[in-house]
């Protein structure tokens, strides 16, 4: 199979991050947690050529790096990215790199970001929805989006839950239902503290259709119309700015919620993903296959919108 797809949501299990995360991962992952734990690149590779997929870009998901101590997840977070960097060393042109940052450690994660760019290259950052029940957009978050924007960078959110969301619906595990919304959260507190507007040189990428939001978009902008204190955060317009995110695809597959994304941003700002290991490949790619999708856009949401974004991918 040609090799064309381009996979933004790819999930590297590192040994060294399985073992200094192993109760909190085992507690987030559930019934895929013992997956994980045989993750293997060569394996990643292998899924990536039997399914057409030329570039994955890594990113370490739920629940990422912070360890409670700064000094460990500093550490965490650089053999983290470097045991990425080593993946893009061994694979040469098959995988960019999302690279991770000690979050709600913020000296730390200054330190990380100068690192990433001016040493090991990387395509963007890989952030989570919260850290501690603290949501970017929080203004002690604020001078590491600054100095995101001064880099133009790609900013890319995972999911993962707020420490009051787990086991609130007996024997639904928080990725179930709690992801998507805390997407929501996310970028709701992202554009109603200004972090969009003021912040407009960073591309934002949200996972899974941005979770809820195409249910609560017109919620937002009407709670702007009530609020003045609130739309004066969003100069141009709530769905205005909305309308500049980029969205990947996974788990939006179907119709219906297709249709819910497409009412938020254009095509030209949907992209590929397969939240490998969890999912095969193929989940995302039979999904597309039955939309009915012109050739154009297919071709757009599986490489072309990914390309723009980030022309260096493949390097």
């Amino acid at each position: 199979m040609a090799l064309h797809r381009i996979d933004t949501h790819h999930h590297p299990y590192p040994p060294v991050y399985v073992e200094k995360t192993r109760d909190v991962l085992k507690r987030t992952t559930h019934a895929f947690y013992d997956r994980l734990t045989q993750w293997q690149p060569n394996q990643a590779v292998e899924a990536m050529d039997k399914d057409g997929i030329s570039v994955s870009v890594l990113s370490i998901g739920t629940p990422s790096v912070w360890l409670g101590d700064v000094q460990a997840s500093r550490t965490l977070a650089r053999e983290c990215n470097d045991a990425a960097a080593q993946m893009q060393a061994d694979y040469k042109g098959r995988f960019g790199h999302f690279a991770t940052i000690p979050l709600p450690d913020v000296e730390g994660s200054l330190r990380e970001i100068e690192y990433l760019y001016d040493t090991l290259g990387a395509d963007g950052i890989a952030l989570t929805t919260n850290y501690d029940d603290k949501y970017p957009g929080e203004e002690a978050f604020a001078p590491v989006f600054d100095e995101l924007n001064r880099r133009k960078a790609v900013v890319y959110f995972h999911p993962t839950a707020a420490s009051f969301a787990f086991n609130r619906v007996k024997d639904i595990p928080p990725p179930t239902i709690e992801f998507p919304f805390d997407t929501t959260r996310t970028i709701t507190r992202l554009l109603f503290s200004g972090t969009f507007t003021r912040c407009p040189d960073i591309k934002w990428i949200f996972s899974h259709g941005g979770g809820a939001l195409g249910m609560v978009a017109n919620r937002l902008a009407g709670l702007a119309k009530n609020r003045p204190e609130l739309a004066a955060r969003v100069p141009g317009g709530v769905k205005q700015e909305l309308s500049k995110l980029y969205l990947d695809v996974v788990g939006v597959t179907t119709p219906g919620a297709l249709a819910a994304v497409l009412d938020i941003v254009p095509m030209s700002q949907l992209l590929f993903g397969t939240d490998y290991p969890f999912w095969a490949p193929d989940t995302t790619i039979s999904g597309l296959s039955t939309l009915k999708l012109k050739p154009d856009d297919l071709a757009a949401i599986e490489r072309g919108n990914a390309m723009r974004l980030m022309p260096g991918l493949g390097r």
